[in-house]
């Protein structure tokens, strides 16, 4: 299974036709001398990159969440650089080299000694353009993952955490990339020398009910409207709903959510440009939902709910009501976390091992 994850010595697009010698010849002939996995390069590769919900109310810059709702790319070798976009963000995203995927996949072909040849991008997004849900990180992971398959190299993951370095190089944080490479919720932080995750328990039957308005929000833009000093009882609030978050989602104490993604350092200066923000949430909580927040910059919101609950948003109309009051028209989706997170759909050539080893995905074998 071809998931990024870190219990493993190095990323899931290491070589499996490498899986019959034991690990200390698997080591000499696959680790160069730059310290990179050398495996076969490919021809072509299909990605899958989830969704991401950022901060979770107090965790600015530090806590996401992985959601059910997929990008998918294939890339493959060509003479120039092609790029075609379907689904959401069609029309909108670039289609030359200033997409954030091109860039991304360039600094994976750097970070392993190569150019990045002309490919051809076919991108299906069905998460929605500069909403609050992590569109640019999922652009960022697609581009670094099928940059280092087609490049045919890995990096090291465990005690390292490579990807998650480069991805954070990018973003400037590891709120919406950390839980786009490895799913689930994570918390992410800066030890002075790296960046690091950890991942955070997800509570069984919870349900993602997102309210996305029809106007984007742009973060540069969300960012620049938040204050460059914060007082003591501001940093308190905001530490002690986030040590509640953790222990909460930890322990499976749903009852807390509520409190929990209360926010005092961004949602407030935010909602000053987000006129429905306020509204939706207290419907949102007033229609049984567990919790309700900013997702990440916004404009977004994002309610939690337990399976005994059922989606609120379509068992009460006075939740989009509220926000069609506020003057933002927009949709629902209908979701889960996910604790899955990037992985590679298919490649070609396959990494099966001429039938000795095959790797089985729901789309078959890659």
């Amino acid at each position: 299974m071809f998931a990024l994850s870190r219990s493993r010595p190095s990323l899931a697009v290491r070589t499996l036709a490498a899986s019959h010698v034991s690990p200390s010849d698997r080591k000499i002939n696959f680790i160069s001398a730059r310290g990179f996995i050398a495996m076969q390069p490919r021809d072509s590769v299909t990605v899958a990159v989830p969704a991401t919900s950022a901060n979770m109310g107090p965790g600015f810059d530090t806590i996401g969440m992985a959601v059910d709702v997929w990008n998918t790319m294939t890339v493959t070798r060509s003479d120039k650089l092609e790029i075609y976009v379907e689904g959401e963000g069609e029309g909108k995203v670039p289609v030359d080299d200033s997409n954030l995927i091109v860039f991304a996949m360039k600094k994976a072909f750097k970070h392993v000694g190569q150019e990045m040849p002309p490919l051809k991008l076919e991108c299906q997004n069905r998460i929605p353009f500069a909403r609050g849900l992590g569109s640019s990180s999922a652009g960022i992971v697609s581009g670094l993952l099928a940059g280092l398959v087609l490049s045919g190299q890995s990096l090291p993951v465990w005690g390292h955490e490579t990807f998650l370095q480069m991805a954070c190089e990018i973003e400037g944080h590891p709120d919406n990339v950390a839980p786009a490479i490895y799913g689930g919720i994570q918390l992410g932080t800066h030890t002075g020398e790296r960046w690091l995750s950890s991942r955070v328990n997800i509570p069984h039957g919870l349900q993602a009910i997102v309210f996305i308005p029809e106007s984007i929000g742009e973060t540069k833009v969300a960012r620049a409207v938040l204050p460059e000093k914060l007082t003591y009882p501001q940093a308190v609030y905001n530490i002690s709903r986030t040590a509640l978050l953790v222990n909460s989602l930890n322990n499976n104490e749903l009852g807390a959510l509520k409190f929990a993604t209360q926010d005092a350092l961004h949602q407030p200066m935010r909602g000053v440009d987000f006129s429905h923000m306020e509204p939706v949430i207290e419907a949102a909580l007033e229609a049984g939902a567990l919790c309700a927040y900013l997702s990440g910059a916004g404009p977004s919101i994002l309610a939690m709910t337990s399976s005994a609950a059922g989606d609120v948003f379509t068992q009460h109309e006075e939740e989009r009501g509220a926000a069609e009051k506020a003057g933002a028209p927009g949709r629902i989706f209908i979701t889960e976390p996910t604790q899955r997170g990037a992985h590679v759909l298919h490649a070609t050539p396959s990494f099966s091992d001429k039938g000795r080893i095959h790797l089985f995905r729901e789309t078959g074998i890659v």
